[in-house]
């Protein structure tokens, strides 16, 4: 699962870091291939130099960016009427393409960098607090998880609706006009520019910087405490240097590697697209695997979970599956044809 993770990630990381030079070449002028470059040293230096409660502060802030997009859906003349119903009630398609666009979506909704990701910063934040895990201080459990639960509902929340102006925006724009074979991002911001205005894709052209800067961290981070965790040796980004070899170089060689795909001719857009298939295949026996560990009294002690969330989690779970098994099942049938 780690080495699948870390594949996933990689391909990420260079579709957006190759997706922010690509931008910043728009807005500026210049060279993409050393813009991108740039940015995965800066996202390198700001992981290993910055002390932790100052660069979870400048993630938490960053996420302001993203509101960019909204403002592009704002002038995008969306047909709302439409897009709303069609929200409500999408229009089903049995083929192996829209089979892998919902597990794609799904990928990118429930990403398995995600739960190494989030667990890792509520260790950070428990260091930083000085507080004991709350297996061991089961009476604190109740305020803490009711934090974590509202922190993950206000992100997924917040998340959604930044995803769904994207689609409607890139909808009501791109592919009412015909334009339906983007390879990158940047591609996606200059199509933008004579359809909506010169407001719209700055804006998008921003967001993708702006996103990338959040996406970056979060990536090579998850994979640095993925490995750190597997190879059982302590990884924080609280650390110095020099006492976390393996977490930091894991956050360098990730990051590098992905900003030289850029470099050896990969289709960013497409790239991200697998991505995001690999995530949503990885996801459902992931999910599977925190379920068994979040019911067994013996990982949890007093704090499994309970017959509620059971229910739902293992629902969620098949769900990731069956949409997995149905996508193999059309790629399958379109070899055999």
């Amino acid at each position: 699962m780690v080495g699948l993770l870390l594949i996933a990630n990689v391909v990420n990381l260079g579709a957006d870091l190759a997706a922010m030079g690509a931008s910043l070449a728009l807005l500026i002028g210049g060279n993409a291939m050393f813009y991108t470059m740039l940015f995965g040293i800066v996202c390198i230096m700001l992981e290993i130099w910055v002390s932790y409660p100052r660069y979870a502060s400048f993630l938490k802030w960053g996420t302001l960016s993203l509101f960019t997009y909204i403002a592009v859906v704002a002038v995008a003349n969306v047909p709302w009427a439409r897009a709303l119903r069609s929200l409500i009630v999408p229009e089903l398609q049995f083929n192996s393409a829209y089979a892998m666009a919902l597990v794609a979506i799904l990928g990118t909704t429930i990403s398995p960098y995600l739960f190494f990701w989030q667990a890792a910063q509520e260790i950070e934040e428990e260091h930083r607090h000085h507080a004991k895990p709350l297996c061991l201080a089961p009476a604190d459990a109740g305020p803490e998880l009711q934090r974590i639960r509202m922190d993950t509902l206000t992100g997924m929340a917040f998340s959604t609706v930044i995803s769904l102006a994207i689609v409607f925006a890139t909808a009501a724009t791109l592919h009412a006009n015909g334009i339906r074979d983007i390879e990158t991002s940047a591609q996606a911001a200059e199509a933008l520019r004579p359809i909506a205005g010169e407001f719209a894709f700055g804006m998008f052209a921003l967001g993708i910087i702006g996103t990338g800067m959040l996406a970056v961290p979060i990536l090579a981070g998850s994979a640095a405490y993925a490995v750190s965790e597997m190879a059982g040796i302590a990884g924080s980004l609280d650390a110095k240097p020099l006492a976390a070899r393996l977490f930091y170089g894991t956050i360098a060689v990730t990051t590098m590697a992905g900003a030289a795909l850029s470099g050896i001719g990969v289709d960013p857009a497409r790239a991200l697209y697998w991505a995001a298939v690999v995530n949503g295949v990885l996801a459902g026996p992931l999910m599977a695997v925190m379920m068994l560990i979040a019911s067994n009294p013996r990982a949890m002690g007093r704090l499994t979970i309970s017959r509620a969330q059971k229910i739902m989690g293992w629902a969620a779970t098949m769900t990731m599956l069956l949409a997995s098994a149905l996508y193999f099942v059309f790629l399958i049938g379109g070899w055999l044809a």
